[in-house]
């Protein structure tokens, strides 16, 4: 067998492989798509797609529960956490990456390290020390808790990232009477729109999913998030929200699937550079 008929084997096999791990993902996509359009309460259908497709779970998913507060309230938090982690994990970045101080490298290193242990491990000390400043069930004690852990491995990414842009432009800034800020604002920011994106979305996410931390943190009914909301609905409700609880997952990855589609390019970019900068 020739090296050609190689080559085109190889290729085929590739695409039976992609097309494989494509339906892997989008047979349940799909799945939980129909079943939040069917009547009824079971996820399951006599019929791959459902004989009669119904939006009711959606309207009931807004006036009988309490969806909307969930979602304005994770909405709310995230956004926060977003803005602040950026302006945070941006200036540290910046300092660490074209600034020469004593003690650089031990804080480094120590950055470096605490990126090996799992957030859960601080779960007591941070429920400690939330309750001695009073913030417990407050959004901003949660927001300081998702600002501070994403801090360390961003900084990294992002300081990777900066690494890569020439300190040529800086100096040249400089001869022309530029500040530091300057600098950062108008020269550094604009050239690291990619990677400030990808972190701004990963920060994003992560308050949008996670069950965790809300858990801990916050104890109000009207402070719910959308993962403790849904999880207390369907718990108590199992055997008759599962259309609702698809129709709600549907909603919860909306704004996600938006954020990708449309800054994908810049997502893409900003995840290798930083990767392979860093």
């Amino acid at each position: 067998m020739d090296i050609k008929k190689i080559r085109i084997l190889e290729k085929i096999a590739i695409h039976i492989l992609l097309i494989i791990i494509a339906l892997c993902v989008l047979i349940p996509v799909i799945w939980i798509v129909l079943s939040s359009l069917q009547e009824g309460n079971s996820l399951f259908s006599s019929t791959l797609i459902p004989k009669k497709l119904t939006i009711k779970h959606y309207i009931n998913l807004f006036k009988e529960t309490d969806f909307p507060l969930w979602y304005w309230n994770t909405f709310r938090i995230a956004i926060a956490n977003m803005c602040i982690s950026v302006v945070i994990t941006t200036l540290t970045a910046y300092v660490f990456s074209r600034y020469k101080f004593k003690g650089k490298k031990a804080a480094l290193i120590t950055v470096l390290v605490l990126q090996m242990f799992p957030s859960f491990l601080a779960m007591t000390a941070v429920f400690i020390l939330l309750s001695k400043l009073n913030l417990l069930d407050t959004f901003t004690g949660l927001i300081l808790v998702y600002s501070a852990g994403q801090v360390p491995y961003n900084s990294w990414l992002v300081k990777g990232y900066f690494d890569g842009i020439p300190k040529t432009l800086d100096e040249a800034a400089r001869v022309d009477g530029a500040g530091h800020m300057t600098i950062f604002l108008k020269i550094i920011l604009p050239l690291a729109k990619p990677i400030i994106v990808l972190v701004a979305i990963t920060n994003f996410m992560g308050p949008w999913f996670d069950f965790i931390f809300p858990q801990l943190v916050l104890r109000s009914q009207n402070k719910r998030t959308l993962a403790m909301g849904i999880f207390d609905w369907i718990q108590k409700g199992a055997n008759d929200n599962f259309t609702m609880f698809a129709a709600g997952a549907i909603l919860v990855a909306v704004p996600i699937t938006i954020l990708y589609m449309f800054l994908q390019k810049h997502i893409v970019k900003g995840l290798s550079a930083g990767a392979v900068k860093g």
